[in-house]
Parts: C-alpha cells; structure tokens; sequence
C-alpha cells in the first residue's frame, strides 16, 4: 500500500511550523518531506532539516525540469516540494508530511497525488497578529504583507479536507495527529489487514 502524503498549510504566523513538528515526532512512520526554498536560513536552521536552501537560478532549473509536485513564489522568495523525492518515498510505502504555504497547496489539491490536506487557522486576526510580530523573523513591511495576506489564505480553508483551529499547540497538535490515525484506518487502506483477520475464523 502506498503511503499518504499528508499537507499541512496556513496563513503565515498561524504555527503551522511548530504543530507540523510536533505531529511528526509524536507519530511513528509519519516521515518530514523536505522542501526547497531561495530565501536564506533563519537562525537554527539547518540545510537538508528544515529547508534545502538553494539559489534561484538552480530553483529556476528545476521548475523548467519539472522536478516540483508544487512550488510558489511567497513574499519574495520560492519555495517547492521535490517531485522525485515525494513519489518514491509515498511509493516506498512511507507516510508523508509537508508543511507549506496555500498556494502550494492547491497546486497539490489540483495534481493527480492523492493527498490529505489540513488547514491551520488562528482563533482571530490579533492573535495571528501577535503570533507573527512575536517571533521577529521578519522585517516590519514584510510583516505587513504577510497580515494582508492572511484574509486570502484563511479564505481557502473550504478546499482543504480538514480544519484545526490553533487556540493552544497542544490542543491543535492532537487534533492534527488523530487526523493522521484516522486517515491511516480507512477500510481501503486496511483491507490486507481485516482479511488476515477474517482468514483466522473458522470456515
């Protein structure tokens, strides 16, 4: 059975980052999709953990190769999930989760991989607003062109699968981590399983 690819996306500042890690590490077999990105490091992070950081003219080659399931261009830098990469390991049998932006989200929703895709969102505009001004990551005007471009992004939510809402980390964490139990027990995905099951009674 192929493994499922699980998308994890919301307005920046939402906490997305934090609640898709927390998942991660909490569920056996739910493996972390790399992406690639243009912009810079931030502090702590680590080439080949959170992002394959890499410049754009090697960014723009591998969009011109195809080599992207998605890939957007967000508040001045790209960003991209391997094409590759993702497929071979869904077909490995390995359950995945991406955390990106909506764009590429809905790139994912109208390709032909089959996916689960979560939507984040905050309890109300001032805690976003906190949130993002709070983790100072962000030149003020990029900021501001991340909070007019909340409204947008939140508005999706109606083309994603699921909908948690981040009043406290901890609360949205399990809520995302039932989704991924419960996604793992839908009867076509445990057919194999019910009928070993099945071969055990008596005929």
């Amino acid at each position: 059975m192929a493994g499922i690819l699980f998308v994890i996306s919301a307005p920046s500042g939402t906490g997305k980052t934090t609640i898709a890690k927390a998942v991660q590490a909490r569920m056996d077999g739910l493996e972390w999709s790399v992406s690639f990105t243009t912009r810079p490091p931030r502090q702590n992070e680590l080439d080949g953990r959170e992002y394959h950081f890499v410049e754009s003219e090697t960014f723009e080659q591998m969009v011109a190769a195809g080599d992207f399931l998605e890939n957007a261009f967000v508040f001045g830098n790209r960003y991209g999930t391997g094409m590759r990469q993702t497929l071979d390991r869904l077909a490995s049998g390995d359950d995945l989760l991406v955390e990106i932006d909506v764009q590429g989200a809905a790139q994912i929703r109208a390709s032909e991989v089959e996916a689960v895709l979560v939507m984040i969102l905050p309890p109300d505009f001032a805690t976003l607003e906190g949130r993002l001004i709070g983790r100072d990551s962000e030149t003020t005007e990029q900021q501001r062109g991340r909070l007019a471009m909340a409204r947008v992004e939140a508005e999706a939510y109606d083309t994603f699968d699921y909908v948690v809402m981040n009043r406290d980390v901890e609360s949205a964490v399990a809520e995302v981590a039932s989704i991924v139990t419960a996604e793992r027990r839908r009867v076509r995905r445990c057919r194999d399983e019910a009928e070993a099951v099945l071969e055990s009674f008596p005929k």
